[in-house]
């Protein structure tokens, strides 16, 4: 029998960082069955040295036909019958008949069974279909089976877990009801949904049951930690998070049901089943990100409904969700002060049908007026600091003058060669990748595993290479990271490369964008033709992707040759005007050479289109880290840029020597990172 593990496609063009750590993370010692430990499936990585191009859904249509097989058109994914189940069995979950209950994706091409569970690549159902492969000769094909260990654990951690109106002692019970906002949850509630307390982790635990609830696939532990005045909340997941597909609430979900509610968290379905009684799905990984393979469940609902949180993050991805369910068919619960989480909504007595029928579609024709957008901006009159995107951890002067990281925009960043260009946009995007932002880099000039390790000697703000016994726990922090990495070295067509970018997108929800750089990309296919005019059509390419799919895009360009004793400028920027026409933020980063010893390097912000502030402000590299950084105690202060001829100068006070002149550099010292180990905290 041919098993087909979880490859396809997106592993062929995007590359993550893998490795299934097999240690349980976030859990009580007593539950650990032992030291952890890696494994590693090289099959699941396949080499290929030309990329697959993905299949579009007239392809799939034309195949479909070419080869007799009938198929529906659903609203994200064809149904065809299914080559992998006999044809007289009894309806499945969704109501489909056996013979009708492959789906396949119409972006991606991969297939789900929903009767035998199985699964692959759009290259895979064509080699079952045309009878080639060993799969063929078994007529089923497997989709990945759980791992021996996490079946196991999974297994003793739910036996060990008991309902909350079971724990022995009733104060206990309350406490944990007021920790997780259950006051207002009935039992009836927690037992129609399965939940249960572990009480030696003292966290809720939500389990992942397979279609039809007839066995446990994983499990899902929420514990709640009180800071301040206000609750976070910690999520452990088994398996790993990649691989933890969990529709909360799928199994109590009827073939009947035609309108269904998306959270982004588990509390809030329990809520709003009990509030409503409409059917409810609770996504498995909140607002980062929605996987396609949980596509094929949602297709028999004619209307989906996404109340996913309370700030613009989630409304932004709730946005983004809708494109992937076709937004025809989906409404949006749009946050506000009367409409906070459904969860909130219930403990503050809040009526949440009416909320409900407040959401307004997600769909609408190309021009719009005012009166559809006034709330959206209100929204955003209302939460600027949200509305700013998100905020660097590494670097504070740069959140002062940009305000945050948004989606949709470009960025073009240059600096001289040899100046770190590759070693500071490394570090600027692993801040906001540690921050949840879904990042995929495209790097054309430097191999993956080179940009990986200086990544994760700035994630670990330490030479791994004196520290080898703490390799494995740095490694495994950062195998945790929304980080992809496009397999394209050198010259690429730009066409290929939206291609890619536009899948990753689909697939993993990315938010940011990063490509170094835009000449080796280029190669030398265009020095027999307009150089200048086939770069502004790249430029204007990637433009309209950051535009039409909200994604930021980080652009890497080389500046024209100058002397080395002039500052760059933003016309510095090589080719024509339109690369900082298109921009929405110019970043430079300045490298003044001595003679004496190393350059001094300092970020200059020469155009901001959010706001209109621009700066620049001082950097340090340290060595060992491969960092930049701003240290707190230093008295250089930001500087306000006039133009791209100069800076704003201020004299330095009597008495100071901290003030820095206008083309001054000063060496700082490295500041604390955020990011050391914290030897309290168990490792994970």
């Amino acid at each position: 029998m041919w098993v087909l593990l979880r490859g396809g496609y997106p592993l062929r063009i995007l590359l993550p960082l893998r490795g299934e750590w097999m240690g349980r993370r976030g859990l009580p010692r007593s539950l650990v069955p032992g030291s952890p430990r890696r494994r590693y499936r090289k099959e699941a990585l396949p080499a290929l040295e030309v990329p697959v191009l993905p299949v579009t859904a007239t392809e799939i249509r034309q195949y479909l036909r070419a080869h007799g097989i009938s198929f529906q058109d659903g609203h994200s994914c064809l149904r065809a019958p299914s080559p992998f189940v006999k044809a007289l069995q009894l309806k499945d979950q969704t109501g489909a008949t056996a013979s009708f209950s492959l789906f396949i994706d119409k972006t991606t091409g991969r297939f789900l069974c929903m009767t035998s569970l199985a699964e692959g690549s759009w290259e895979d159902f064509q080699a079952s279909v045309e009878g080639r492969g060993d799969g063929a000769r078994e007529g089923v094909l497997l989709g990945e089976a759980p791992e021996a260990e996490d079946s196991e654990e999974v297994q003793r951690i739910w036996d060990r877990a008991i309902p909350l109106w079971e724990l022995p002692e009733p104060e206990e019970a309350q406490l944990a009801r007021v920790m997780f906002g259950l006051t207002k949850v009935t039992d009836d509630t927690l037992r129609r949904f399965s939940v249960r307390y572990l009480r030696p982790a003292r966290s809720l635990v939500f389990p992942w049951l397979s279609p039809g609830g007839l066995g446990l696939r994983g499990l899902k532990l929420l514990s709640a930690e009180v800071q301040g005045d206000e609750v976070h909340y910690k999520e452990t997941t088994i398996p790993r998070p990649g691989v933890y597909h969990n529709l909360f609430g799928l199994p109590l979900i009827s073939r009947r049901d035609v309108e269904v509610v998306l959270t982004g968290r588990e509390l809030d379905s329990l809520a709003l089943n009990q509030s409503t009684g409409l059917p409810t799905l609770a996504l498995p990984r909140g607002t980062a990100c929605l996987p396609p393979a949980l596509l094929p469940y949602l297709e028999q609902f004619r209307r989906i409904v996404l109340w996913l949180g309370d700030d613009l993050r989630s409304w932004e991805a709730a946005k983004l969700f809708a494109r992937k369910l076709n937004p025809k068919r989906c409404s949006l619960v749009r946050p506000g002060d009367q409409q906070p989480r459904a969860l909130e909504a219930l403990n503050q007595g809040l009526n949440l049908s009416r909320i409900l029928r407040t959401a307004l579609p997600a769909w609408h024709k190309s021009i719009v007026s005012f009166r559809q957008l006034r709330e959206e901006v209100l929204g955003e009159l209302s939460n600027v600091e949200q509305a700013a995107g998100i905020r660097w951890s590494r670097f504070p002067d740069l959140n002062r003058l940009l305000k945050g990281h948004r989606k949709g925009e470009l960025t073009v960043f240059t600096g001289p060669t040899g100046s770190g260009k590759t070693t500071f946009i490394s570090e600027y995007a692993l801040d906001l990748c540690t921050q949840g932002v879904n990042t995929l880099w495209g790097s054309f000039e430097i191999s993956n595993v080179r940009l990986a390790r200086v990544m994760l000697t700035q994630f670990a703000v330490g030479r791994l290479e004196e520290q080898l016994d703490k390799y494995d726990e740095w490694a495994d922090r950062f195998e945790d990271l929304p980080l992809y990495f496009m397999t394209f070295h050198g010259q690429q067509s730009i066409r290929t490369v939206i291609d890619t970018m536009q899948h990753a997108v689909y697939v993993y929800d990315i938010c940011h964008v990063v490509i170094d750089n835009l000449q080796f990309m280029m190669g030398h296919e265009q020095l027999s033709t307009d150089r200048i005019a086939a770069q502004d059509y790249i430029v204007g390419a990637f433009r309209k992707f950051a535009t039409d799919n909200s994604c930021h895009v980080t652009l890497v360009i080389h500046p024209r040759k100058e002397d080395d004793d002039k500052e760059l400028q933003t016309a510095s920027i090589f080719g024509s005007a339109k690369a900082s026409q298109e921009a929405d933020n110019v970043l430079i980063l300045q490298d003044r050479k001595l003679v004496t010893g190393p350059g001094k390097r300092y970020l200059q912000v020469s155009k901001n289109r959010f706001d209109g502030d621009v700066g620049v402000f001082p950097l340090e590299f340290n060595k060992s880290s491969l960092t930049f950084s701003i240290p707190p105690k230093s008295k250089a202060r930001l500087k306000k840029v006039k133009d791209d001829n100069g800076l704003v100068t201020k004299k330095p006070s009597s008495g100071k020597k901290g003030a820095v002149p206008q083309n001054s550099k000063t060496c700082l010292g490295q500041a604390h990172h955020p990011y050391q180990p914290d030897p309290s905290k168990p490792s994970r």
